[in-house]
Formats: C-alpha cells, structure tokens, sequence
C-alpha cells in the first residue's frame, strides 16, 4: 500500500464543514467541534482546506514560527495542539502572505496536504472547507471517500440561500449530508438575560424541512467565542459548563451517533457536470 493510501486507510470517520458563504462561523464551528469530539473520547484531527483564506493556525493559537516537519519521503508531520492533529496551508507559508494561486494549483495542493500528512489512527477527520461550491469541493468528491458534510448557516435569509447551494452540490457530488447547523442562532443579553434572534429566525428548519435532512444544533451568538477566536484559545476549552460548550459537545454526541464508517477504498468516481 503506498504511503498516500497508508495515510488515509488509518482514519475511520472523514467530515466536510461546508458553507455557501463566508462569515457564518464554518472555521470556529469546524474546530470546536473537532475539540469536542476529543472531550469525548475520540481521536481527531483537523485540516484547513482553505487555502485562500485558512484561519486554523490563528484560532488554535499556533505561532506562525512553528512549521510542520517535512520527512524525507515529503510525508507531512502533522503539528499538535489541544490534542488536535493539525494541518493548514498557513503552517506551509508566511502569514501575510496571499495565495495567489489558480484553482487547480490550490486543488493540488490541498489534495497533497490530505494524503501526505501523517495522520495516525484517527477516529474523524474534521476538514474546513472554504466557502462556495469550487473546484476544493469537487475534487474531494471525485477523488476520496467522504464519509458525511455537515452544512453551516446562519438564521439570515442570504445565508439560507447559499446554504440551499451548498446542500445541492453536496447531493449533486453525492457526499451524505449528516445534517445542519445554525450559527448564530441567538443573542441572551448579559445583563438582562433576554434572548433575541438578531439575525432573524427559522433558516435552519425550512432548509431541514425542505431538504429532509435534521437540524444538529443550534449555537448562541456570544462575545466569548469571537474573543476565544481572535485570541487563539478555542472556546470549548474555555467555557466549560456555558451555553457554549454545551452547545458544541451536544453536536459532538450527535456527529458521534450519526458517523459513518469510512469504506476500505481510499478513491472514489463521480460522474457529475461540470460549467
């Protein structure tokens, strides 16, 4: 078996957080929920397929010093932190630096960061997919094994709108979409404990309702998970017992429930139109 295939057949459970937009919370979504799932018992790791815009490095507070170990046969150690097994463009470049790159090249390049990064036993792969329904995510249906998406929305109607393209891609790619989750859902105010849906209501279960696929949770709009971000210290280490936390291990109890069994075959052909 090659060193690629080798490095793929070892994790059980590979999952697409994938949104039609940006700024709806994918990427804090994507590793919270990978932590959880660490909380719980399970060996996880996570990687940051966007490549244009990865923001893992800065949310789990990786200095932009540290850099994977590269081995000699270009097998990628991946960098720890948390207890994640992580691996981003932004660990292989500067941080001010842009990836101007076209869309096969930032494909390519994301295809090797899969199957070269030395993963280990892992019982689920969390991949942060960029937003929109790009070559990334064509790619990673044509040629692996997915074994379910979840889709991330907020309750704003704009959101939902792209979040019904993302659902419709991933059933055109034939990627089974374990169910969806509402970021932002609502706002209880510090000092009057009054809950308000700022962003609107309802998004999550008309897209659960039309599409038959169930709502995984829905997550609070609080100041502590944008600060826990920006500061590098992932809110489920932090705020153990709130809303929050609480929030993402109940959508790491469910990812568990509903998780599928990655078959033995590490490539996949799907025959779908490409404009």
């Amino acid at each position: 078996m090659a060193n690629t295939e080798k490095n793929l057949s070892c994790i059980k459970n590979i999952i697409l957080v994938a949104s039609g937009k940006g700024g709806v919370g994918k990427s804090t979504t994507s590793l919270n929920l990978a932590l959880s799932l660490q909380v719980l018992g399970k060996s996880v790791g996570i990687l940051d397929a966007d490549i244009y815009g990865p923001s893992q490095r800065k949310m789990l507070g990786i200095p932009n010093e540290v850099k994977p170990e590269v081995l000699e046969n270009n097998e990628i150690v991946p960098i720890e932190h948390h207890g994640l097994k992580a691996m981003s463009a932004a660990f292989l470049s500067d941080e001010k630096a842009p990836m101007v790159w076209r869309g096969p090249m930032a494909v390519r390049a994301l295809q090797q960061m899969l199957t070269l990064t030395k993963w280990g036993q892992l019982d689920f792969l969390i991949i942060d997919m960029p937003p929109g329904t790009g070559d990334i995510h064509i790619s990673l249906a044509q040629q692996f094994n997915i074994s379910a998406a979840i889709v991330v929305t907020t309750p704003q109607i704009i959101s939902e709108i792209d979040a019904r393209k993302a659902i419709e891609m991933l059933i055109k790619v034939k990627i089974p979409i374990m169910g969806i989750v509402e970021n932002m859902a609502s706002f209880t105010c510090p000092h009057c404990r009054e809950e308000s849906r700022i962003f609107g209501d309802g998004a999550a279960s008309r897209l659960a309702s039309d599409y038959q696929i169930p709502t995984l949770a829905s997550l609070p709009l609080m100041q502590e998970i944008q600060e826990n971000a920006d500061n590098g210290v992932p809110s489920i280490t932090q705020i153990e017992g709130s809303e929050a936390s609480d929030a993402y291990l109940s959508l790491a109890a469910k990812v568990i429930a509903r998780s599928y069994n990655k078959p033995d075959d590490t490539s996949k052909s799907v025959n779908i139109s490409i404009v």
